[in-house]
């Protein structure tokens, strides 16, 4: 296995001896360092101390702490011009994973030193964040009960927080959201007699207006909901045809997990009544399912205690966020907390082609992580 991190970064070690063998990158994984992407499985993760010599477990009763980074990057073609810009053409770390990833990395190496003095860590090295499948195929692993974490933490750079400040609150701090897919079938027709088909244009141009509409409440509101339409087609880009199927792709998001079932049945409704009105088809399939990710008291309350005993400024500014984490399913099984770490309030954006993480975040990142593992194990 490649290394994770970057050399300019001074982690030129591997921590291929602290994984668990069967355990891979996933394909959309290319790093500023040359490496081999393979293709797995969803649920393919990197977990240290999951083998049989647990190199950070002390041997003693006490708790087992989970710190969790994502592995992959997305489909955007690098404009930083750094020295250290991606070599996979059309992919890139905007996002910031391959930082997350080295902040764990340091943390690996200060724990391969120093066991904690009880109880045990874990760092889940995790793929497929941000199609919503990592933490889900992670945590339906069977080798994951293994683990059985009593707390989970992870944390994001934020751009647009001063450098080094800290967005950590009790609660909903990134929302649900799923990509809906609404397939509409009539009957394809020759474009000189159009007549002879079952057209989904008029659905298509009812459905772009009215699935937004279906939102209410603004972001504070618990029964926020927001619908925006990402994608439409039909047919194909020709002259003699006048199509019979057309797809409308939308995101929905909600604050909160139970209200996100009311705004698909709601916009299942809408579809199918407008589908009814022009004699078509309709199907559905969703993508993309990330559950809202809800901050446990207790998890914030040591994280607080980190970051005051280390003597980083916080607040609860930008919370919660719109944009989700596919991290909130693992307080389904631990008492877990992300915060998000700032990255200087003019930085380029997430998801930005010349966005690149800043390094001077790892000791930052690590630290705290660091600290928060001494409070809870010694």
């Amino acid at each position: 296995m490649s290394s994770i991190m970057r050399r300019r970064r001074g982690l030129n070690s591997t921590i291929s001896l602290l994984l668990f063998s069967r355990l891979r990158f996933n394909s959309h994984n290319p790093s500023k360092q040359k490496r081999h992407p393979q293709t797995d499985p969803p649920n393919a993760a990197l977990a240290a101390s999951f083998n049989p010599h647990r190199p950070y477990d002390s041997g003693q009763a006490g708790p087992t702490v989970l710190f969790r980074s994502e592995l992959d990057a997305l489909p955007i073609h690098e404009l930083s011009g750094v020295e250290h810009s991606s070599q996979v053409p059309g992919k890139s770390h905007m996002c910031g994973h391959d930082g997350h990833t080295a902040i764990l990395a340091a943390l690996g190496r200060q724990f391969g030193r120093q066991r904690p003095a009880r109880g045990r860590v874990v760092l889940m090295f995790q793929p497929a964040e941000e199609t919503g499948n990592g933490a889900a195929g992670v945590v339906a692993d069977p080798c994951f009960s293994e683990i059985a974490p009593d707390f989970a933490f992870s944390l994001h750079n934020l751009p647009g927080v001063p450098f080094g400040e800290v967005r950590l609150k009790t609660g909903v701090v990134n929302c649900a959201s799923r990509g809906m897919r609404i397939m509409l079938e009539g009957k394809t027709a020759h474009s000189s007699m159009p007549e002879t088909g079952t057209s989904p244009m008029l659905a298509v141009s009812q459905l772009m207006p009215q699935l937004p509409a279906l939102g209410r409440g603004t972001f504070a509101d618990d029964d926020f909901g927001m619908v925006t339409v990402t994608h439409a087609s039909m047919g194909e880009a020709v002259f003699g045809i006048a199509p019979g199927y057309a797809e409308v792709w939308a995101t929905l998001r909600t604050r909160h997990d139970e209200r996100m079932a009311e705004l698909v049945a709601a916009a299942e409704a809408l579809a199918t009544k407008i589908a009814a009105e022009h004699r078509l088809a309709v199907r559905f399939d969703y993508h993309e399912i990330f559950v809202a990710s809800v901050n446990a008291p207790d998890a914030v309350e040591h994280l607080n205690r980190a970051l005051d005993e280390e003597g980083v400024s916080r607040g609860e500014e930008s919370l919660p966020m719109r944009a989700s984490e596919d991290f909130g399913i693992f307080g389904h099984n631990a008492k877990s907390a992300m915060f998000f770490l700032g990255a200087g309030e003019r930085y380029p954006a997430l998801h930005n082609p010349d966005y690149d993480f800043p390094d001077d975040l790892i000791p930052i990142g690590s630290k705290i992580f660091m600290r928060t593992a001494r409070n809870l194990l010694g």
